[in-house]
């Protein structure tokens, strides 16, 4: 079964085209989501690697946690793909593909992106074999609030991701029981997206249409503003 998969939870767009054996290609673009941006990319990569449309047979997508805008782009364009093929679709969390990546580590994964406004989105997961497991709930915090959190915890961590990378200094306070992986992998990837989703469509597993939506674990950056506006307007 060829699947479709379209990541868009940061500033990073991927989709990517592959099977439970392999991926054909991916697209990889830094800067925000757009739908001008993840068509286009989408139409590349299906060139390139002479896959139809007709063709493909399943869609996973990124749900987030993430960037408001690049999300709703992203569930939006994977939505409307699987409705116009008659595909099945699984919404996958961006935090767990980004852990993922760094599956083949011995150390617990603790996968942080960027949320802007001083804030991360983070999650903590256990490699297991052929993938992780996720062990805490995603969440949005302070860069000080992660650090106490694994504070707490004996083991020895890597962190992956963006917002590992942006607020390394305060992490680094845990001395030698954390580890840094690469840039490389700082954006979950829609290649992950494909490995995680192409074996559940063959058990026939996939979610419903309309249930997949963004994972939002705050308000928007324009709904903030607006309160902070209309807290500082007069009575």
């Amino acid at each position: 079964m060829i699947v479709v998969g379209i990541e868009t939870s940061t500033p990073h767009t991927s989709v990517a085209v592959g099977t439970d054996l392999e991926i054909l290609g991916e697209v990889a673009i830094s800067g925000k989501a757009r739908q001008e941006v993840v068509t286009p990319a989408l139409d590349r990569v299906l060139a390139w690697t002479g896959v139809e449309r007709a063709q493909i047979g399943g869609v996973a997508v990124g749900i987030g946690p993430g960037l408001f805008t690049g999300l709703r782009v992203g569930v939006e364009t994977g939505k409307t793909l699987a409705q116009v093929l008659g595909a099945p679709i699984l919404g996958i969390p961006s935090l767990d593909a980004l852990a993922y990546a760094v599956r083949t580590t011995s150390r617990t994964i603790c996968a942080v992106l960027d949320a802007r406004r001083g804030e991360v989105f983070h999650a903590l997961y256990r490699p297991v074999p052929g993938g992780v497991m996720r062990v805490t709930e995603h969440a949005v915090a302070s860069p000080d609030h992660l650090v106490a959190d694994l504070e707490v915890s004996p083991d020895d961590v890597l962190c992956v991701g963006n917002g590992a990378i942006l607020y390394r200094n305060a992490l680094e306070q845990l001395g030698p029981r954390i580890e840094f992986a690469s840039a490389t992998v700082a954006h979950p990837s829609a290649a992950a997206l494909v490995e995680l989703a192409a074996p559940r469509f063959l058990r026939e597993e996939h979610d419903d249409l309309f249930g997949v939506v963004p994972m939002y674990l705050r308000r928007s950056d324009a709904e903030i503003a607006w309160d902070e506006r209309a807290g500082r307007a007069p009575a």
